[in-house]
């Protein structure tokens, strides 16, 4: 039952190795190295990794071109800043050679900010405590999107791992404010490629039912300030993905008015 680990990577040369070292327990390693222009790439060769360079501008598009290249009946998805320790490399094993019942499992997800584990309240794609990252390969479709893309998945749940993937996507929270300016300038292109720029109200609609839902109903409040903090951003993300995406439209209309009118193949312009 061959295990393939797929990593999508964009200039992260700082914490790779740390990734890559983890996962020697799998079949194969398939890294998508995404308009890198740093070591990536050499790194993940020096692991053994199996590279696939290219320009993916969606995550969507990463994910299935890694999806595709991997020869495993079993994909495991890794983010750069995620760790597999050992308890959980041996469930996952585990979990695939005990005949499953289905054809994708849930792994837990332990975040954190610095040394700080922050389990609840994550939501609004800055984190997951929980995700199907470990599936047959032909199960999990992700749509077009360039940040977070919703997740279609076939066949039978086969139930959720009890050990924890380890994230350390940010080391203090100026890098979590960071991620949230970078991920809705993304969304806001999403938006504005869709025609769907929405409103101001409907924005805030939208960023209070995400602040309730990380703070109350995903018990952000039991992590003190940075629960608070969290909901807060998640809120934040639909406000700002909004305006930037209304932003966007200006300008690229402004560009298209401004851009001199094409001749018609008479010779007339229109």
């Amino acid at each position: 039952m061959k295990l393939s680990a797929l990593v999508c990577a964009h200039n992260d040369e700082g914490r790779l190795a740390d990734c890559l070292r983890r996962l020697d327990f799998c079949d194969e390693v398939v890294v998508v190295a995404d308009r890198c222009t740093d070591r990536t790439a050499d790194i993940a060769r020096q692991f053994g990794a199996r590279v696939i360079d290219g320009i993916f501008p969606l995550e969507s598009q990463r994910k299935a071109a890694g999806v595709s290249a991997c020869l495993g009946e079993w994909v495991l998805e890794v983010e750069t800043d995620e760790h597999v320790d050992a308890d959980l490399a041996y469930e996952i094993r585990a979990a695939i050679h005990g005949r499953p019942g289905g054809d994708w499992f849930d792994v837990p997800v332990d975040n954190f900010v610095g040394q700080t584990l922050v389990r609840r309240g994550w939501g609004a794609g800055l984190g997951d405590v929980m995700s199907p990252r470990l599936y047959r390969r032909r199960v999990k479709r992700w749509k077009a999107g360039r940040v977070d893309p919703a997740v279609t998945l076939d066949g039978r749940f086969a139930g959720a791992l009890e050990t924890a993937l380890n994230r350390h996507a940010d080391p203090d929270v100026g890098h979590l404010l960071g991620r949230l300016n970078r991920q809705t300038a993304l969304r806001a292109q999403d938006l504005a490629d869709a025609g769907a720029p929405g409103g101001l109200l409907g924005d805030l609609a939208k960023g209070i039912g995400q602040f309730w839902r990380c703070y109350v109903w995903r018990q952000g409040l039991r992590e003190g300030e940075l629960g608070f903090l969290i909901a807060l951003m998640a809120g934040l993300d639909a406000v700002l993905s909004g305006l930037r995406a209304r932003e966007l439209v200006k300008a690229r209309a402004a560009v298209a008015a401004a851009a001199p009118a094409q001749p018609t193949r008479f010779g007339r312009t229109g």
